[in-house]
């Protein structure tokens, strides 16, 4: 090589002059540059080495540079191998680090269903041997590993057939199953264009047990933990299409009686707690096939699968009622409750869903207005009845709107000087169409509805204000409906009425029914005593026709006990009515209060009522219940006209 090649050569290594790698860029390019760089400085030291010795030709020389360029080539060639085999080792910790990181098991199948990966989560889901789970285990091996710790209970054969089956036609499959500890696990199998599927497994139980949870308040009452309105549809239905020739179901609705007093009273923690104590009794009750739902509020229902007849059912009906009515401890307070049944049977009373729920609500509706606390099968007839009802429930509103009542008075005598000693205060409603309507007919509506709070306090205001025009012995009595007795305003709203008329309290008297006391006996007690308090009297009426508990009269001392006008229809016959009416009397003597027989209609009923001690009567005998204007003119030295504001 003469001198300028040299040269050149040279300057081409220094990197003077272009050169064809010069648009390399790359690490690797750039090392081989540098390894031939160094070879050519090894070719020019060795050419400049042997042209400074004479013994060593030019051809010597350039071979000995070849020589040593390949033993460079060589150890970057090692070195390079190194380099490979460190980074892919690298790699792969790298790779099976997140592997193995990874919430999901992983397996990756190859296209020979023989394992290639399979990562740590997927092993301790299972509880497998990683000596078993590994690089090269065959799918089936796997799952027959699963099979033998207890994870999986198939057909091992079968499973993996199916599988592999499915990757090779390029469908994906999707399972749950359940793992030990009655985990769920979701198996997604997601087949590989390049062959082989790779299996991702996940522990869903969590997401499992919230849409669990989710579908159970979609389909069961929060309160009760019964089915609510919609399963109720739902297994109504399904009953209804599985309903086999010849036999019979029956759709009970039931309606816990005053709930909403409780509620009122009491608060609803303490109703809380009487609705879970029915929805307990009401399972209870219940034959293996038969359903039990909470529709709402107090209202619950009950399927009753195949039962014989209505037979049947009356039994159902008879164990409901035998437990319903047996006392409730609610947060402290014993609470007695009743309830209202309404039943249709299917086939009888429609096989179509919406019109079998119809009939059962009609008789729901009939078991109400016959005064609650009792059942009602469909009839025919309910559904003109429940308009009827309807319609008069628009009517009591239009007429309370209107000021529609009027207030009587019925006259109370004392038997001893035969002269007026006090008035009951009752309403009445003359309908601008149909006449005068019972309240035996219009109370109930009035107290389904919540009405009877504004008609008692209207028949309370007016009776003060009346009674204020009376002489001053002259009581008056106002009936307090158990609704109404639930207000916790009833103190309230009496001393409010007294001291708008100026009547002193001992002249009011307020007439309330055992079934006042029977639903909590403590808080009854407590609002009895808040009037008493006032200072006005107290009278337990009807007494003798429900439970006539003698721990009633011992528990609160009432001022006097009104007898029940159908032992004094009796009093003259054979059998207890005298003997009742006597000891009521006794009781009532001994105590320090004072009686009252209702319903006098004759001479001698009057006559053998004052023979046994009876202190006071009240009946056509004397007098019906009369306008306020016929009143004052019975009662000596009633005023005729309103007292002054003065």
């Amino acid at each position: 090589m003469s001198s300028l090649g040299l040269d050149r050569f040279r300057r081409l290594l220094r990197g003077e002059v272009a050169s064809p790698a010069d648009d390399v860029d790359s690490a690797e390019s750039r090392a081989i540059l540098k390894w031939l760089g160094l070879g050519s400085v090894v070719l020019a030291t060795c050419i400049a080495a042997g042209a400074a010795i004479a013994t060593l030709s030019l051809r010597e020389c350039v071979l000995l540079a070849v020589v040593a360029i390949l033993a460079l080539t060589v150890a970057l060639l090692l070195k390079r191998h190194q380099w490979f085999h460190r980074t892919l080792a690298a790699e792969r910790r790298h790779l099976r680090t997140a592997v193995d990181n990874i919430p999901q098991g992983l397996v990756l199948y190859d296209a020979s269903a023989r394992i290639v990966i399979c990562n740590t989560p997927y092993i301790d889901m299972f509880g497998l041997s990683p000596d078993i789970a590994k690089q090269g285990c065959t799918m089936q091996r796997l799952i027959a590993h699963r099979q033998e710790t207890g994870s999986f209970d198939g057909d091992v054969e079968a499973f993996c057939s199916a599988i592999i089956r499915n990757v090779s036609l390029g469908r994906g499959t999707r399972q749950i199953t359940e793992a030990p500890g009655g985990r769920a696990i979701e198996i997604v199998n997601k087949p590989l264009p390049e062959g082989g599927w790779v299996a991702t497994i996940e522990d869903i139980t969590p997401r499992k047990r919230a849409e669990e949870k989710i579908a159970h308040l979609a389909h069961y009452d929060a309160l009760t933990e019964l089915p609510n309105r919609v399963l109720f549809r739902e297994k109504l239905e399904q009953s209804l299409k599985e309903l086999k020739p010849g036999a019979r179901l029956a759709v009970l609705y039931i309606d816990v009686d005053e709930f909403k007093s409780v509620n009122d009273a009491l608060g609803h923690p303490v109703g809380d707690e009487l609705l879970k104590g029915v929805a307990r009794r009401l399972r209870d009750c219940l034959g293996e096939a038969d359903i039990a739902a909470r529709l709402g509020g107090d209202e619950f229902a009950i399927i009753q699968r195949t039962p014989h007849g209505a037979v049947d059912t009356e039994r159902l009906v008879a164990a409901i009622y035998d437990e319903i009515r047996k006392p409730f401890e609610c947060a402290g307070h014993l609470i007695s409750t009743d309830a209202s049944i309404g039943i249709a049977m299917a086939p009888a009373d429609g096989l179509n869903l919406d019109q079998l729920l119809k009939n059962a609500d009609l008789a729901l509706y009939g078991a109400k207005g016959d005064g609650r606390r009792t059942y009602r099968f469909f009839e025919a007839g309910m559904d003109a009845r429940a308009k009827a009802r309807r319609t008069l429930e628009l009517d009591l509103r239009q007429a309370i709107a209107d000021g529609g009542f009027e207030v009587h008075y019925q006259p109370v005598i004392d038997l001893q000087d035969n002269k007026i000693s006090g008035c009951e205060a009752l309403l009445r409603w003359r309908h601008p169409q149909r006449g005068t309507i019972s309240p035996a007919d219009f109370i109930p509506v009035a107290e389904d509805t919540g009405l009877i709070n504004e008609l008692g306090q209207f028949v309370l205001e007016t009776a003060c204000r009346e009674a204020a025009k009376w002489p001053e012995h002259v009581r008056i009595a106002v009936n307090v409906s158990p609704v109404q007795f639930r207000n916790q305003t009833l103190a309230l709203n009496v001393a409010t009425a007294l001291a708008a008329s100026g009547v002193a309290p001992s002249r009011l008297e307020l007439e309330i029914t055992e079934a006042v006391l029977m639903r909590d006996d403590e808080a009854a007690l407590a609002m009895l005593h808040q009037l008493r308090a006032l200072g006005i009297r107290i009278a337990l009426d009807d007494f003798g026709t429900g439970y006539s508990s003698l721990s009633y009269l011992h528990r609160f001392p009432f001022d006097k006990i009104k007898i029940d006008r159908s032992f004094v229809k009796n009093i003259g016959d054979e059998g207890a009515s005298s003997a009742i009416i006597e000891a009521v009397v006794n009781i009532a003597t001994a105590s320090n209060m004072t009686t009252t027989a209702e319903g006098v209609e004759q001479e001698w009923q009057r006559e053998l009522l004052r023979e046994l001690g009876c202190t006071e009567m009240q009946g056509y005998l004397f007098s019906p219940a009369v306008s306020a204007a016929e009143i004052a003119r019975l009662i000596p030295g009633a005023r005729k006209t309103a007292i002054s504001a003065a």
